[in-house]
This record gives C-alpha cells, sequence and structure tokens, in this order.
C-alpha cells in the first residue's frame, strides 16, 4: 500500500487532518540506531500525564515517556529502572534507593532524589487512586542525598517494591508540578519526563509523534529514531493496517478479537499474548451499589446466574479469556480455586428475582437499568450485547449506552451510571490491584478505579488490611481465601472474564516485548532489523 492509498484508507475512517500522518522511514540493520514504529493507539487517549490518568490508552503512550524507578520481570523479578540498586532492611520497614545520576528530564533539568520524594508523598497522594494508598503505609520518605531516596513503612508491607512499576508509580518532575494544580498544569499538554522517547506532537484525532530522548542515560539507547502512535477509529481499518503492513504493532484491544485468528497467522507477524502478566487484567460488570436494585445482593447474584461465561469466552472474546471465578484472577498469588462459583442457570436467577419482590410486568420486564459501554472498540459493544440478550431472558431490560473515553471515565469516576463493564489490573498483588476495588476507604468520588461500586463491609476491610500486613504466605492466603468467601457471596460486582490480550507486531522489530508490562514498558531495547 503507497502513501496516497493509506491516505485514502485513513480518511475514510476519519482520522487524517489537513496536517496529514507523517509516514515511519524505516532503516537500520541489527541493534543499531534507525527506524520508526507505528502504533496503532485505540481510542485516543484524552492525556499523556500516566500520574493523571491511568487508563490503558494513556499508559501505553506514558510508559516510552514516563519512567519509575523499578521495571519486573515476566516472572515479577524486580530490574532496575531510574533506581540502579536497593535495599531492603532485616526487618522489612525501610527501602533504600539509590538511582542513577546521570539523568535529566526532557527539558534539560537533573533528575533528583527530590522529585521522587515529591512524587510519592505529595502528588500521587492527590491524583492516582493505588499510589495513595501505597505510599500512606510510609512513615517517611526522604532524600538523603540527591541520588538516594529511603522510604520507612509504619509496618511490613510485603509487595512494596511492586509500587515502583511506572503505572503504579510514574515519577514526575517536582521543578514543573510543586505548587500547581495538577489536573491543569500546562505542562501536562506537553508531557516531560525522563524516557528514552520525548513528546514531539499531538495532532488530535490523526496522531501522536514521540522522538528520541539523545539525553537518554543509557548509552546509545534508545535504538529507534521515533515512535508514532496512530489513531485509527475504525476497526476494520485498524486490521488492514496491521495486515498491509502500514502498522507494525497492535496491542491491548487495538484489534477487534474476532479478526486475531486470521490476523496472527499472517506471515509477518509475530503473534504472543505475553506481557500482560503484571496486570492480569479481570472484567466485571460493574454495579452502582448505591442504586435500587442493585444494593441488595440477591439481585447482583441473579445477574450472575443470567450469565453464561462460556458464551462470552467462546463468541465474543474468541478464547482470549478465561471465565473468573471471583477477584482475584487465576493469575495472581493467593487465588483460591474453592470458593463459591455461580453456574449459568436463569432458572436460580428467576427464583432470586421473584424472592426480592421483583415481579414481571405484563411484557416480562422486572427492571431497566442502562449499561455504559467503555469506548474500547466494537467487541465491547458486542460484549454489552449479549449481556443485554443474557439479562432479557429474566426480565432485567438493559439500555446500552455509547461514550467517548473521557466522558465514560468522568462519569465512571463520579458514579454516574447504573452498570458498567471495566477491567482492571491485579499488579502482582491483591494488596495493590484487588483491595482498591472493595474496600470502604478507597471509595473516593471523582477518582477512576477506585471503589466506585460504592461497596462497603468492615469484615472484607478488615481482612484486606491485615493481609497486606502479613508476613508469612500461608497466613497471607487464609485471609486472602476468607476475603474472597466473603466478596462472592455479596457479589460487589459481577465477575465475568480473565482476559488474554493478544498483541502482534511486524517480525522486523525486536525486543519490544521484554517485561511484565509488556507494550506499556519503555521500549528503549526496542530495534528494528530491515
Amino acid at each position: 500500500m503507497n502513501r496516497r492509498d493509506f491516505n485514502k484508507l485513513m480518511l475514510m475512517a476519519g482520522v487524517v487532518g489537513t496536517a496529514g500522518i507523517p509516514l515511519g522511514i524505516r532503516r537500520a540493520a541489527g541493534q543499531t540506531r534507525g527506524g520508526t514504529l507505528d502504533v496503532i493507539i485505540q481510542p485516543e487517549p484524552p492525556v499523556l500525564v500516566a500520574a493523571i490518568n491511568q487508563q490503558a490508552p494513556t499508559l501505553t503512550v506514558a510508559g516510552k515517556i514516563y519512567q519509575s524507578l523499578l521495571k519486573f520481570d515476566f516472572d515479577q523479578t524486580p530490574k532496575p529502572g531510574l533506581a540502579k540498586s536497593w535495599e531492603i532492611s532485616e526487618d522489612g520497614l525501610t527501602y533504600t534507593f539509590h538511582l542513577y545520576d546521570n539523568v535529566t528530564w526532557h527539558d534539560g533539568a537533573p533528575f533528583t532524589a527530590a522529585d521522587v520524594v515529591f512524587t510519592t508523598t505529595v502528588l500521587l497522594a492527590e491524583t492516582h487512586p493505588r499510589a495513595r494508598g501505597n505510599f500512606a503505609r510510609c512513615d517517611s520518605v526522604t532524600a538523603t542525598d540527591d541520588h538516594t531516596v529511603v522510604f520507612k513503612l509504619k509496618e511490613p508491607f510485603g509487595p512494596f517494591l511492586q509500587c515502583f512499576e511506572m503505572s503504579s508509580c510514574p515519577i514526575m518532575p517536582r521543578h514543573l508540578y510543586e505548587g500547581t494544580d495538577y489536573r491543569n498544569n500546562p505542562h501536562n499538554a506537553t508531557p516531560i519526563g525522563t524516557g528514552p522517547y520525548k513528546f514531539k506532537e499531538w495532532v488530535r484525532g490523526s496522531y501522536i509523534r514521540l522522538v528520541r530522548n539523545d539525553a537518554y542515560y543509557k548509552p546509545g539507547q534508545p535504538y529507534l529514531d521515533e515512535i508514532l502512535y496512530r489513531v485509527i477509529p475504525d476497526a476494520a481499518s485498524r486490521s488492514v493496517a496491521l495486515e498491509n503492513g502500514t502498522v507494525d504493532l497492535t496491542q491491548w484491544g487495538d484489534v477487534e478479537m474476532f479478526d486475531v485468528p486470521r490476523l496472527k497467522q499472517l506471515p509477518h507477524v509475530e503473534f504472543t499474548t505475553k506481557g500482560y502478566e503484571f496486570y492480569a487484567p479481570l472484567l466485571w460488570l460493574e454495579f452502582n451499589n448505591r442504586i435500587k436494585p442493585m444494593d441488595d445482593k440477591r439481585f447482583r447474584q441473579a445477574v450472575m446466574h443470567a450469565i453464561d461465561k462460556d458464551v462470552l469466552v467462546r463468541k465474543v472474546l474468541f478464547g482470549l479469556a478465561r471465565p473468573a471465578t471471583g477477584p482475584i484472577s487465576k493469575a495472581t498469588k493467593f487465588y483460591d480455586p474453592k470458593v463459591k462459583t455461580y453456574d449459568f442457570n436463569p432458572a436460580k436467577a428467576t427464583a432470586l428475582l421473584d424472592q426480592m419482590g421483583l415481579k414481571p410486568d405484563g411484557h416480562g420486564k422486572r427492571v431497566s437499568l442502562t449499561y455504559l459501554v467503555p469506548p474500547y472498540g466494537e467487541v465491547w459493544m458486542r460484549f454489552a450485547e449479549y449481556i443485554r440478550q443474557a439479562l432479557s431472558k429474566v426480565g432485567i431490560e438493559i439500555v446500552i449506552e455509547a461514550i467517548d473515553i473521557a466522558g465514560w471515565a468522568t462519569r465512571s469516576g463520579n458514579w454516574d451510571f447504573e452498570i458498567t463493564a471495566p477491567w482492571l489490573y491485579q499488579f502482582g498483588d491483591p494488596a495493590l490491584g484487588v483491595s482498591r476495588t472493595y474496600v470502604s476507604s478507597n471509595i473516593r468520588k471523582g477518582v477512576l478505579f477506585s471503589n466506585t461500586a460504592g461497596y462497603s463491609n468492615p469484615e472484607v476491610d478488615r481482612l484486606f488490611a491485615e493481609a497486606a500486613l502479613a508476613v508469612d504466605p500461608a497466613k497471607r492466603q487464609e485471609l486472602y481465601s476468607e476475603v474472597q468467601r466473603l466478596l462472592v457471596e455479596d457479589v460487589p460486582v459481577g465477575w465475568l472474564v480473565e482476559l488474554d490480550f493478544p498483541t502482534m507486531y511486524d517480525k522486523r522489530f525486536h525486543d519490544l516485548i521484554v517485561s511484565a508490562i509488556g507494550v506499556n514498558d519503555d521500549f528503549d531495547a526496542a530495534y528494528y532489523e530491515g
């Protein structure tokens, strides 16, 4: 496909403005500098600052701009990020990080320990749904010199190192954000990080362009000249772009799952589901527990019995998922397979609804609820349509409402929904990625991916708190098994599937997927071999 044909395709998809889309010039031989990586980004992110927004498209792009202290291997073993080394005291209370001393921000200012202290104690406490709780565990965070940071915990916290992954703790420039309105800081439009790629331009509705950071602290890296994220709203056009080699990389839900079986067989395409281990994304129906009849667990239980998860896996997600059984993914530590399960049984669902007094009217309708569909592609609309069909058979009418990504985030965070279907990450440990959805202390209006369902159970709060502080793995398993038992009985959200997202990329690119956060990592070692 030549440039004219591609621009014609993009015009049909409604994504090319008068500026056009710069075409990547691919060159390089071996692990040397050169080449452009063309990537789909879908949907277009609302902002590129990971500290402000933790939605998947934001993190994918922001991971090349911002960094944290650590990275993680596929088995979630920590590796150096901005910290070249670290020590943990014998009592598990003191974590000392030694930072690289040759790192600069993209505007040339030096990166120092003061940036780490500011980010973890001030900025993220206001803007980040998980970091606030993670770093509230610290008794103090101090910079003992420009390149050493000491975190002293109030009590031992086993997964503390995992708090320093990029999406969990993106380090922000203190000199640009201190004393400002973080969410409206003018630098949000032109993000400044320490990563291997610098923000160059963003033509809304068309593309986001990142270029090599020539002042990167690792000698000779990164190898690529630039990364071009192309906004292609039309699902068919995204598949064609990968098929014809116009784009080199698709990730998450860029390509509709019904197209994956065909596209992964293309001779120039490499396919993998690796690189999502740290996230272990779990998708559920989120019920607003504040609204009748969803404030009654019998209703939520009925919904679980009315949905056939195997159909979702086979017919909607084309095998790129597994049925979920509860709040902890099978891929995450402390999963308990012995919890109560909800079999597909519409008769049980009907009995529970009758027991509640939700009787059908003359048309068989018991209640009508609006389903706010996450705007991540056609497959999620098909997902919603299956839910509507399944629930209609037990008298629950679902009205589907489509919305853009910014609107979905705002309404979900502000509890302005009845039902929606997010997928959240587990971050390797229930204390990091699971408890946030269910503990009452994290009911925070305006903060996306907190306890937006509004569920509250003091015993669940207690169990999560004790499990996070327990040192013995056997004790943690005991506590997490009990909390899973309680949650599966209460069904604050309706767990449906554990997702296996597909990543497909041109075989001429190497070292793209090298960590447990895969496409969200910084790509500082990625190279093109033509």
